[in-house]
């Protein structure tokens, strides 16, 4: 008898223990799948911001922020999908909201002076970026500052923004090109040719370098095609351009032979050189 007592009493433990291992499972499993979603729906928030349509990312972030209107990582995802989306004036709203967020962070400011940058407001951009921290030192925040300071006419500040973001990326070529431009925009043709050939030898496919540097070359009055990689398309369109700098300054017969070559050179018909090279002759004949 005792020993019946003794078996129902320890079966009763045992299946006890059973049961809160059971519940303590559930509670582990639940936690896991909780931890899972999470992990999930950040993994697709971010392909959301940078990886999809832009347009789809939009709405996909318009609905999230609608159905949780405080998470601030949703307001961004917005934000950086209207960027994207070239759509800068909803942007800059969007960005706006972020900065406003109790969790907003310095570079928050940043993304939301480029937005203004963007729509042209370069004294709001300007004021923003102002009240970044100066601790914040990141290679964006810097080649904004270059921005706004090459809007100002501000010569020397410029050169110093552009050299401290220089010194904050790997990937050179883009501010490489717009210090490049800078500098053209100035009036320092050669200063500004060499920052282009930096860039295109940073980036071989940059074509906007290329471009620029025929344009810094052609201000110089040198027509020839510089030795950079190019395909043979890119060739001609470079000569195209060389070709309408070297007619604004004046050098016509350079310029209509340039646009021959070009026309010549292109592997199929180039358009845009056939109709420069018709309307200076009609312009010449007449």
């Amino acid at each position: 008898m005792r020993q019946q007592v003794l078996f129902s009493i320890c079966l009763t433990a045992v299946i006890g223990l059973a049961a809160c291992e059971k519940k303590g499972g559930e509670a582990e499993v639940e936690r896991a799948l909780k931890d899972l979603n999470v992990i999930d729906e950040s993994n697709l928030n971010n392909v959301m911001a940078t990886a999809a349509d832009p347009n789809e990312a939009v709405s996909y972030f318009r609905r999230a922020t609608t159905n949780d209107p405080d998470r601030i990582d949703l307001q961004r995802g917005l934000a950086q999908s209207l960027v994207r989306a070239k759509r800068p004036t909803e942007a800059v709203t969007a960005w706006a909201k972020v900065v406003d967020h109790k969790e907003s962070v310095p570079n928050d400011r940043v993304e939301l002076a480029d937005a203004l940058i963007r729509t042209g407001q370069w004294d709001r951009a300007e004021s923003v970026l102002d009240s970044v921290p100066p601790t914040h030192e990141t290679f964006k925040r810097y080649r904004l500052e270059a921005m706004v300071a090459d809007s100002n006419q501000e010569w020397d500040k410029s050169d110093s923004f552009y050299e401290t973001a220089l010194g904050l990326t790997t990937r050179p070529s883009g501010v490489l090109n717009n210090w490049g431009y800078s500098k053209m925009s100035r009036g320092d043709h050669k200063g500004a040719e060499s920052l282009f050939i930096q860039a295109i030898q940073d980036n071989p496919k940059l074509f906007t370098a290329k471009n620029n540097l025929i344009l810094a070359r052609g201000a110089q009055r040198r027509y020839d095609l510089p030795l950079i990689k190019m395909t043979q398309i890119e060739r001609a369109q470079l000569l195209h351009t060389l070709a309408l700098t070297a007619i604004k300054q004046g050098d016509v017969n350079v310029g209509k032979g340039l646009l021959q070559e070009a026309i010549d050179t292109h592997p199929q018909h180039f358009e845009a050189a056939v109709i420069s090279l018709r309307a200076l002759q009609n312009g010449v004949s007449n």
